[in-house]
């Protein structure tokens, strides 16, 4: 609990700054937030992604005064009943407003019991937090049916290229699969900035939030998922690679891992639900440059790189993304409304070496779901091949992700 007085002081320091903070480049995510509905919109995403600028830009746009940053330091202590306080100071100092703005709002217990007191008086909310998990189980209890959800992830291409001021093409999107889209990194170059978010996030997500009693067997774990990108793992077998004395623990670490954005699981397609729980699932990490400064290995496979970046970009869309393995592999099939409805295949160099390889694993899954084209996306080669009555289009994964008509 805290003073009146001490959370005027806050919310005064935080409107200061505020004017202070640039407001950065525009976002993807932007369109898809609409505050004139009766919804509370949760951003949710890693740490230092952009949400809290987003947050920003949208508060500009709106002209929002209501604005609070639960991981300011000086709001530790905050609890559920100094809502009440702060909505007396924003009406006392800003005025009447329909829209409340909070940053990092999971560090508050029982936060949403104020968030659906407002909304049943019509008012609007957006709110960023960087855990999956907890923002899910609140809202799964007071809020269901009254929140909107929305992930931000780092940069994609476009907003890559709209940053570092440079047009689309195979050289930039070389520098884009080795860099990243974190904006501070791009900016500053320091990859003590992506060390140490690796480090926060471990430290005060997972450890923390979980109460564990050493970072050590986390961190490790962290490191190897991170620098296997695109590879087969099971529970069981990190379990004993780990030490972590059972499969359950090994479960509970990658949930945490996942829970805190860092990292994503794509489970391997089956119709049945049992075998793709048990199932081994392929790693994938939230962004290129985050995994190349904490792995040893990452950036010395190209091919990884690119399979990382193009995950990312389907699941910033909102893709149910599998892979397939029978025969052969497909990297990717998309799932839209309990269908099948894409196959993608990634090779960053498609030459006579790997290309039966790879042709064959795609036309196995286009065949099995009876699918008329599948994509093959390279680093910067195109063509097309009918084969079979199939049509299998080869494009320069840059160009798949940037549109003409929308990017410089």
């Amino acid at each position: 609990m805290l003073l009146k007085e001490t959370l005027k002081e806050i919310v005064k320091s935080q409107q200061k700054d505020l004017e202070t903070l640039q407001l950065g480049i525009p976002r993807d995510a932007a369109p898809q937030i609409n505050l004139n509905i009766p919804f509370a919109t949760i951003l949710s995403g890693i740490r230092r992604c952009g949400k809290s600028t987003l947050l920003r830009q949208i508060m500009k746009k709106t002209d929002g005064k209501y604005y609070f940053n639960f991981e300011d330091p000086r709001a530790t202590g905050f609890e559920t009943s100094d809502f009440q306080k702060i909505e007396e100071i924003f009406r006392e100092n800003y005025g009447e407003s329909d829209c409340y703005f909070f940053d990092e709002i999971q560090n508050v217990q029982k936060w949403e019991l104020f968030v659906r007191s407002q909304l049943d008086k019509g008012k609007h909310f957006l709110i960023t937090g960087s855990n999956a998990s907890l923002l899910s189980k609140e809202l799964g209890t007071k809020l269901t049916g009254r929140h909107l959800k929305q992930e931000l992830f780092p940069f994609s291409y476009p907003e890559f290229l709209n940053f570092t001021s440079q047009s689309r093409g195979a050289q930039s999107f070389e520098e884009y699969l080795l860099k990243g889209g974190f904006p501070e990194y791009l900016k500053y170059g320091r990859i003590e900035i992506l060390q140490e978010l690796l480090n926060d996030i471990i430290m005060r997500d997972i450890v923390v939030r979980h109460k564990l009693r050493s970072s050590k067997a986390i961190k490790e774990l962290a490191i190897f998922l991170v620098s296997n990108v695109g590879a087969e793992f099971s529970f069981n077998n990190l379990a004993k690679t780990f030490g972590l004395g059972s499969t359950n623990t090994a479960v509970a670490f990658v949930s945490y891992l996942e829970d805190s954005y860092l990292l994503f699981t794509v489970p391997k397609f089956s119709y049945s639900l049992r075998k793709q729980a048990v199932n081994p699932k392929k790693i994938y990490v939230v962004d290129n440059g985050l995994a190349d400064v904490n792995s040893v290995s990452f950036s010395a496979n190209k091919g990884r790189m690119l399979e990382n970046a193009v995950y990312l970009q389907l699941r910033r869309s909102g893709k149910e993304v599998f892979y397939f393995k029978e025969k052969g592999e497909c990297d990717f099939i998309v799932k839209e409304k309990n269908k099948i409805t894409q196959a993608i295949q990634v090779c960053y160099d498609l030459n006579e070496d790997c290309k039966s390889r790879e042709i064959d694993g795609l036309m196995e899954t286009l065949e099995t779901f009876d699918l008329s084209e599948g994509l093959i996306l390279t680093s910067n080669q195109g063509d097309a091949l009918k084969i079979d009555g199939k049509t299998i289009t080869i494009t320069p994964a840059w160009r798949w992700m940037t549109p003409s008509n929308t990017t410089p």
